[in-house]
């Protein structure tokens, strides 16, 4: 399994050198970013960027067994914290937060990333689709984002955070907008850091964007960096992405790591790719996304993340079958003896 990054149809092969330093992204060359939400950061420049649609796999893919999975929250502990977090809310020190939880299996050890990668193209395709393989640094990822971190085009910078979930647009509610108002806030503040003054504009607010399985409401939010600002500056301005945390951010940080009791990795952190000769770059929110742990020789696990924003107008049960909205259809791809994608597959704990 050779180190590989796939970002639609380009694939990047030749691995040329690896750095966690943020500054090299400004430098040159063409880059795989992974940025994991408790702030690790990895930064791998390839020599051979060219198109190349994603071909069948090679291998097959191993998948776990549909009821092989649980979770690091079960239901009574999911609907327990969305109750906290009201609490929290109550006494005024957030206003949202987001509280997820990690789905485990166990998987064939010679399960490749990558075959997993095709499946998901075909059975959930999304727009910031990608792959990452580097088996040498214990990176192994294949997302099915639909949400825009960052997309930076020479000085213009844009976010599209997501915030409002439903099968159906008959299905979102005036807190879903409320959601997506607060976050669109944050977004605005976290690139105010980085941007110039008076440029930070939000050209689309609460569209409603249709992916398989369900819809979101999503917005977007644009800047222009400051003189001399670069990838360094947005991510330490911007990172975790607000979507995913809360607001204010620093609120739902704490409140969050009370509740969680797995780290979440790549989930909910940033992945995608950097162009530092033409300054260009798209990284995407790392949700929908699967990662390959391997804890030890001929062991593996596959991760998948699935969570939900809490407001003061969230129900508890409401917020907990949004978890299973989420992880519902992809888990259906990647799983074996699967039931027919969109189907209602479960994710509670054993």
């Amino acid at each position: 399994m050779i180190p590989l990054a796939r970002f639609g149809e380009t694939l990047a092969t030749g691995l040329r050198d690896v750095t966690r330093d943020p500054a090299a992204l400004d430098s040159a060359g063409w880059w795989a970013v992974v940025a994991d939400y408790e702030g690790g950061l990895l930064c791998a420049r390839f020599d051979q960027v060219r198109p190349a649609p994603l071909p069948p796999p090679v291998r097959p893919w191993p998948g776990p067994p549909r009821d092989g999975w649980t979770s690091s929250l079960d239901r009574d502990a999911y609907t327990a914290g969305v109750r906290r977090i009201r609490e929290h809310i109550a006494a005024g020190e957030v206003y949202q937060a987001n509280l997820c939880r990690v789905l485990s299996a166990p998987l064939d050890p010679a399960a490749d990333i990558e075959a997993l990668a095709a499946r998901l193209a075909r059975g959930n395709p999304a727009p910031y689709a990608g792959t990452v393989r580097l088996p040498g640094h214990g990176v192994e990822i294949a997302t099915a984002s639909p949400e825009l971190y960052l997309r930076r085009r020479g000085s213009t910078v844009d976010s599209g955070p997501i915030k409002g979930t439903g099968r159906t647009e008959a299905d979102l509610l005036p807190k879903d907008h409320a959601e997506n108002v607060m976050i669109v806030d944050l977004v605005r503040n976290d690139l105010g850091r980085v941007c110039a003054p008076g440029t930070v504009t939000v050209p689309e607010l609460c569209v409603v964007e249709k992916h398989p399985g369900l819809v979101h409401l999503v917005s977007t939010v644009r800047g222009e960096l400051a003189p001399g600002a670069g990838w360094a500056g947005l991510l330490a301005g911007t990172f975790p992405p607000g979507s995913v945390t809360g607001a204010p951010k620093s609120s739902a940080l704490r409140i969050i790591d009370s509740l969680e009791t797995a780290p979440r990795g790549p989930y909910c952190g940033g992945i995608g790719w950097v162009d530092a000769d033409r300054r260009t770059g798209e990284l995407a929110v790392g949700i929908r996304t699967f990662w390959i742990e391997r804890p030890g020789p001929g062991k593996a696990v596959l991760r998948f993340g699935t969570g939900a924003g809490i407001t003061w107008g969230s129900d508890p049960a409401r917020e907990w079958q949004e978890t299973e909205l989420k992880a519902a259809r992809l888990l259906a791809v990647a799983s074996r003896s699967a039931a027919p994608a969109g189907r209602g597959a479960r994710t509670t704990a054993r």
